[in-house]
């Protein structure tokens, strides 16, 4: 066996504590995960950034394939339109969904439109998780992720209430149970001012 031999340069003037450096920097393969998890989102924070929708924004344009054809935001101009952006993976997407269709149920005469934004990349996901999860409201499908940009998506789920003149009433991001009461008050708020 030849045995390295430990010579001072300019480069690395103490060869023993470099040695200790190095040997404290090993990596487990969980932190390797983390680092490349870290790396691909410094990269991705390096895409142009997507604009904040403030409240009184004229919501994005939506048009996308759904189970019915094609889905338009601007053909529900005159409702109140909650915009919901899920995908399978989601844990708070499945306890979103029974709320979501009692909300459409409950209030569907009234203007409400509730619209379901899948992002999934794979089609059979999203018809697993509906067919364990349905959906009695609209759903509309975006693989390629572009809506989310546009509306600037940081979590799942994450909604937008759009006002009956298409403008942004409020952003929410997350779900629980907890939340239910606050969330259908401000959907009673915005079906009351028309």
């Amino acid at each position: 066996r030849a045995i390295a031999r430990r010579v001072a340069s300019p480069y690395n003037p103490r060869p023993d504590v470099s040695k200790e450096i190095a040997m404290s920097f090993r990596l487990t393969p969980l932190s390797r995960l983390l680092c490349r998890s870290a790396i691909l989102a410094a990269a991705l924070s390096l895409s142009p950034p997507a604009l904040a929708l403030d409240k009184g924004t004229v919501a994005p344009a939506i048009e996308l394939p759904s189970a019915d054809g094609t889905f338009k935001l601007s053909q529900y101009q005159g409702k109140v339109v909650y915009v919901d952006f899920w995908a399978s993976w989601c844990g708070p997407c499945r306890q979103s969904f029974p709320w979501m269709n009692a909300m459409q149920a409950k209030y569907r005469a009234q203007g409400l439109q509730v619209v379901g934004i899948n992002l999934d990349a794979k089609p059979a996901d999203a018809s697993k998780f509906l067919a364990e999860t349905p959906a009695q409201f609209t759903v509309a499908f975006d693989p390629k992720g572009t809506t989310p940009r546009l509306y600037a998506v940081k979590g799942m789920p994450t909604s937008f209430l759009v006002g009956r003149d298409g403008k942004i009433i409020s952003e929410h991001t997350g779900f629980h149970d907890g939340q239910r009461a606050e969330l259908e008050k401000t959907l009673q708020q915005a079906l009351g001012a028309k």
